[in-house]
């Protein structure tokens, strides 16, 4: 039995593919090793470069049953299938496993999204306006981009922006209080958003 990514355990004893189809939970676990182990992968996502998995995650069995146990796995929505989450619960986590990871519907997955490599040097939710030569502040709400203001300096923006996503954040999360795990109602009632965010 040769080890996926150099890491992974593939036991056998949970089915990878059903009626010639591959598992959700198989194409998880895959993704998550490719993620943290694959060269290739980290030359198109280095923000993936020092991720691990846990040692428990590293067997699929393990994570198949792990898996099928967590609030949300089997749950949709309008906008898609839920996906798992390994730094809401810890910010900044590196690590893949049982106590960081957890499912959250897709569209407050992306609430907490940050493209840091397509803002550039502002701070998030902040972009320089060429025609007032001030900082304006967006945001991204229900599909529509929100304007916030324009400002004087960088972190005054941000802190217009900051204001308007964490209540945001909690505005949605509350929307999804009866069917997302209690850890990540919490989570994402005390969320704060970091200016080096």
């Amino acid at each position: 039995m040769g080890l996926i990514y150099g890491v992974g355990v593939n036991d056998r004893s949970s089915p990878a593919r059903v009626n010639g189809k591959t598992t959700r939970e198989y194409n998880l676990w895959d993704n998550m090793l490719r993620r943290c182990y694959s060269p290739t992968s980290h030359e198109r996502q280095p923000t993936y470069i020092g991720c691990e998995v846990s040692d428990s995650f590293r067997h699929y069995s393990y994570f198949h049953e792990w898996a099928n146990e967590q609030i949300g796995f089997r749950s949709t929505d309008y906008s898609g299938a839920w996906q798992m989450d390994k730094d809401l619960l810890v910010k900044g986590n590196k690590v893949y496993g049982e106590n960081t990871c957890v499912f959250v519907p897709q569209c407050l997955n992306r609430l907490l999204v940050k493209r840091g490599a397509s803002r550039g040097a502002c701070p998030i939710g902040v972009s320089w306006h060429k025609q007032t030569e001030m900082y304006k502040a967006t945001c991204r709400a229900d599909g529509v981009q929100q304007y916030l203001g324009c400002y004087s300096t960088a972190k005054d923006a941000f802190y217009a922006y900051k204001e308007f996503k964490e209540n945001l954040i909690k505005r949605v999360a509350r929307e999804y209080q009866d069917q997302i795990d209690p850890r990540v109602f919490e989570a994402l009632l005390n969320y704060a958003v970091e200016i080096n965010d």
